[in-house]
């Protein structure tokens, strides 16, 4: 993080709002963060980050990642406010947007495909090596030597997300499908793979 971002992020969690700027009219407020005054976007992030919070939280469902975008969408204001015009729109409404956009990005990024897809598929992985008690690549043998009892539409879903690193839209334009029915193969082929693991491992224990 550069050394800008460190120290507004520093300003939003620790200084304390100015009990005057709280109260100032979203003109007054609008003015003084034009000025890049630290104590207005200290109170900014008082008066609107429980609101944009609830925006983020709408669309990336996981806590800790929800939280770490609405202090991004606070650097993200802080860096970019000359570029609110009041004479569009109101200033919530502005942040909202910021916020809503950052959480899509997220969503379209590849940390989340790994953490949506390849996190579910990593469980089905472990929990093969931590029965067998053994050590191996997932990659060339755990889940890759599983995908022969998958169909051929399944087989690339899963070989362009967690073998070949596409990310669902990328992966989508290849097969000529659409992004919902990529992420319904690829939630078939982890519920099959589960269901082959946990029925085999059941007739090897007989």
């Amino acid at each position: 993080m550069k050394a800008l971002e460190i120290q507004i992020t520093d300003s939003i969690a620790v200084l304390k709002p100015d009990r005057r700027k709280l109260r100032l009219s979203e003109d007054k407020l609008v003015e003084a963060l034009k000025n890049m005054d630290r104590g207005a976007m200290s109170s900014l992030y008082k008066m609107y980050s429980d609101s944009l919070y609830r925006v983020i939280s709408t669309i990336v469902v996981i806590e800790e990642v929800a939280q770490d975008l609405l202090q991004e969408t606070f650097i993200k204001i802080w860096k970019s406010f000359n570029q609110y015009d009041p004479g569009k729109g109101r200033l919530y409404t502005w942040m909202a947007r910021l916020a809503r956009n950052l959480s899509i990005d997220y969503l379209r990024s590849v940390n989340y495909r790994n953490y949506s897809v390849s996190e579910d598929l990593s469980e089905v992985t472990q929990q093969i090596d931590q029965t067998f008690q053994i050590s191996y690549n997932p990659e060339l043998i755990g889940v890759k030597d599983m995908t022969r009892i998958l169909n051929e539409e399944q087989k690339l879903a899963l070989d362009l997300i967690y073998f070949k690193g596409y990310t669902h839209v990328q992966a989508a334009e290849e097969l000529h499908i659409t992004v919902g029915i990529l992420r319904s193969r690829l939630q078939s082929s982890i519920t099959e793979l589960r269901k082959t693991f946990n029925r085999d491992y059941t007739v090897s224990r007989a």
